[in-house]
C-alpha cells in the first residue's frame, strides 16, 4: 500500500453546536474525560508549535500537566529549542489528537511562565528518576555521546544520594493562554465538524467552520 492510500473514513459521530458548551474550557474538559474514558493512550500528549521571531516553525509532542480557566501547562528546559523560542517570541499553539474518538482540538494564544512555586510544586511530584534527569541533560544541546550522558547521570544520581532533589533554575512550566481554541470532530467524506471559539475583548465567541 502506497503512502497516497492510507485513509480513514470517519463515521463515529457528529458535532453540533448544541453539543458544544458556551465555554471552551468546560468543553475541553468534558472531552478530555470521554478521551481518558476511551483508553486513548496518552490522552494529554498535545503537538506543541512554536517559531522564532522570523517566523521559521517547529514543533513536538509535549504533555499537558494542568488545565483550567487560565490556559494550558506544560513544563520543560527553559534552555531547551522550545524554551528560548517561547522567550523570543511567547505565542504557541497546541493540537490534541483523540484518533479512537476521531478528534482533535486546536489551540492558540499568548505563553507565559508559571510562578516558580507552581514549578516547584509539579517538580517535587515527579519520580525521582525524573527530577535527576533534569539536571542532567541539556535539552537541545549537542551530545558528543550517549557515554557522556550516562556518565553525567552517575554524578548526578551521586550528588542526590542523600537528599532532596531542588528544582533546577533552568526548568518549569509554560502557559499558553488560550485565544482561540477549535473542536474538530472526523465526518464521513472529509466533511468534518469544526466548531470555533475566538476570545475577543475578554469573550468568547463561537462559529462553525467549513471542514
Amino acid at each position: 500500500m502506497s503512502i497516497a492510500d492510507i485513509r480513514t473514513d470517519y463515521r463515529r459521530e457528529a458535532l453540533s453546536e448544541s453539543d458544544v458548551d458556551a465555554d471552551p474550557m468546560v468543553q475541553f474538559h468534558r472531552w478530555f474525560e470521554e478521551a481518558i474514558t476511551a483508553e486513548v493512550n496518552e490522552p494529554n500528549a498535545m503537538s506543541l508549535a512554536t517559531a522564532t521571531p522570523d517566523a521559521y516553525p517547529s514543533v513536538r509532542v509535549v504533555l499537558l500537566k494542568a488545565a483550567d480557566a487560565r490556559g494550558f501547562v506544560f513544563y520543560t528546559d527553559y534552555r531547551s529549542r522550545k524554551g528560548q523560542e517561547l522567550a523570543d517570541n511567547p505565542h504557541a499553539a497546541l493540537c490534541f489528537f483523540w484518533p479512537e474518538l476521531e478528534r482533535q482540538v486546536r489551540i492558540a494564544g499568548a505563553v507565559q511562565r508559571v510562578s516558580r512555586a507552581e514549578s516547584d510544586e509539579y517538580f517535587q511530584s515527579r519520580p525521582l528518576p525524573s527530577r535527576i534527569g533534569a539536571w542532567t541533560s541539556r535539552q537541545s544541546e549537542p551530545l558528543e555521546s550517549r557515554e557522556v550522558l550516562e556518565a553525567e547521570l552517575a554524578t548526578n544520581e551521586a550528588r542526590f544520594s542523600e537528599g532532596p532533589v531542588p528544582l533546577p533554575d533552568h526548568w518549569g512550566g509554560f502557559r499558553v493562554v488560550p485565544e482561540e481554541i477549535e473542536f474538530w470532530q472526523g465526518r464521513p467524506s472529509r466533511l468534518h465538524d469544526r466548531i470555533q471559539f475566538r476570545k475577543q475583548a475578554g469573550v468568547w465567541h463561537r462559529r462553525r467552520l467549513s471542514p
